[in-house]
């Protein structure tokens, strides 16, 4: 009988979990679950019209499992930028092997500089602090891109909030135009984010559609 009851007890508890963390979930949890019901990250992110000649730029490369994905599509050439240390690390290991995966030790912002980069895993962002930080170097948007080539057919921008400043860098420059699709992740933690969203999103209309968007996820948008 005790052992009934506390596996009635268990099946009770483990249930009231379960709503609890619906009824509770933050703002962030409540935006991806529409992503991962449309598996996102197996479809969305990796649907492209690419070929073997085609050129992505992969900006936040983390560990590298985007470029991954992408290069096991379409044998595409891919320049992965990462400044942290040890992620730079891991991808120059990981793709030793492929010279159609090149890495630039750099970091990629509005303009040329010298800054410090919070390291937190996935979340290692220039504009934060933590326990570990790293002096880095950041290459101006628009002069990375172009020095690579004078047309990137799809190029990925997770950079954890310094995204705002590149879009607008691309978009200033006229760069921009030579960009077949970008996809990017917003970040909310940024001042003024959802104004400053809107307005690129005003902006980006100019030249690029809009072909997915789940806001401060992930969106898509291709060359007009």
């Amino acid at each position: 009988m005790r052992k009934f009851l506390r596996r009635a007890f268990d099946r009770v508890a483990g249930i009231m979990t379960r709503c609890g963390r619906l009824a509770y979930r933050s703002p962030m949890e409540n935006r991806v679950v529409p992503w991962f019901n449309a598996r996102g990250d197996q479809t969305f992110r990796l649907d492209y019209d690419l070929s073997s000649s085609s050129t992505v730029i992969d900006l936040g490369g983390y560990e590298g499992q985007w470029a991954s994905d992408i290069f096991s599509r379409y044998l595409c050439t891919i320049h992965i930028f990462e400044p942290v240390a040890e992620f730079a690390d891991l991808i120059e290991q990981r793709f030793a092997a492929n010279d159609r995966i090149i890495l630039h030790r750099t970091a990629v912002g509005g303009r040329e500089s010298a800054a410090s980069i919070g390291v937190n895993g996935d979340r290692s962002s220039m504009l934060i602090t933590a326990p570990d930080s790293q002096s880095v170097r950041v290459e101006h948007a628009s002069s990375a891109i172009q020095a690579i080539s004078p047309h990137i057919d799809l190029i990925k921008i997770n950079v954890e909030g310094a995204e705002y400043d590149i879009l607008e860098d691309l978009i200033a420059t006229g760069v921009v135009k030579q960009i077949g699709n970008i996809q990017v992740q917003f970040h909310d933690f940024v001042a003024n984010a959802e104004t400053r969203r809107t307005s690129l999103h005003a902006k980006l209309n100019a030249t690029h559609e809009l072909t997915y968007e789940f806001p401060f996820v992930w969106e898509n948008w291709r060359l007009k």
